[in-house]
């Protein structure tokens, strides 16, 4: 594993926890318009190992759009999107991407863990070329940072700071939470990947720094720690 890193900072794009991630030893690499933190000089096996128990991912810089309108989930559909009936339920697609349905006029759709899918950007330029359509991009990518909380531990970590149950025997796999943790609006999806529970939170991007931060001192108390994308990857066998 090499130890050559990037500086955020010298990309117009850049996750809105970058600065934390590099004062914890992050090593970057060029990825998604930006530096994703790839592992924190670790390789991908063993911090996948040590994410069993619990750890946290920024996966800020991977695509994720947003479309609202009255239109939204029929112009999906006709697009080749899966999107149920049943709000507060993330489908997924073909190619590994959700569609998470906020509300009736409301989907989210969140990349494939690898971000390999141009879903989102095909939907988006479709849609600013359909003007007589309802379907109004929202460009979450800028306005949502994308944490991941994963590990036997989170349900448990999350009960400190978040009101609702999210242990697996209450909240199904790709159920959707539009819920409060530590005090700020958040939607949550769970989401594991293989054998281990793993639950993604967004929200907006200007309180990203202050949720970081308190997710870090609700996960002290169970020897959590952060991940890199190569560790994520690597759980999910992409």
């Amino acid at each position: 594993m090499t130890s050559v890193t990037l500086n955020p900072a010298d990309f117009t794009r850049r996750s809105p926890v970058y600065r934390e991630l590099r004062d914890a030893g992050a090593r970057f690499v060029e990825s998604f318009g930006g530096a994703i933190a790839e592992d924190f000089m670790e390789s991908a096996e063993a911090e996948a190992k040590s994410a069993a128990g619990l750890a946290l991912a920024d996966l800020s810089l991977l695509p994720h759009f947003g479309f609202k309108g009255r239109e939204t989930v029929d112009w999906l559909c006709s697009q080749g999107v899966d999107v149920g009936d049943q709000d507060n339920v993330a489908y997924r697609q073909e190619d590994g991407v959700l569609a998470a349905k906020l509300a009736p006029r409301e989907v989210l759709l969140i990349a494939d863990i690898a971000g390999r899918s141009d879903l989102c950007a095909r939907l988006a330029d479709s849609a600013s070329i359909e003007e007589e359509v309802e379907a109004f991009p929202v460009p979450r990518g800028d306005g949502y940072f994308w944490f991941l909380v994963l590990g036997e531990s989170a349900p448990a970590m999350f009960a400190k700071i978040c009101g609702v149950d999210l242990r697996p025997s209450s909240f199904g796999e790709l159920e959707i939470a539009q819920t409060s943790v530590a005090r700020m609006n958040v939607v949550i999806v769970r989401c594991d990947l293989g054998e281990t529970p793993a639950y993604y939170v967004l929200g907006d991007v200007a309180s990203a720094s202050y949720l970081w931060a308190c997710l870090l001192d609700a996960m002290e108390e169970f020897d959590g720690r952060l991940v890199g994308h190569g560790a994520i990857r690597h759980l999910a066998g992409v």
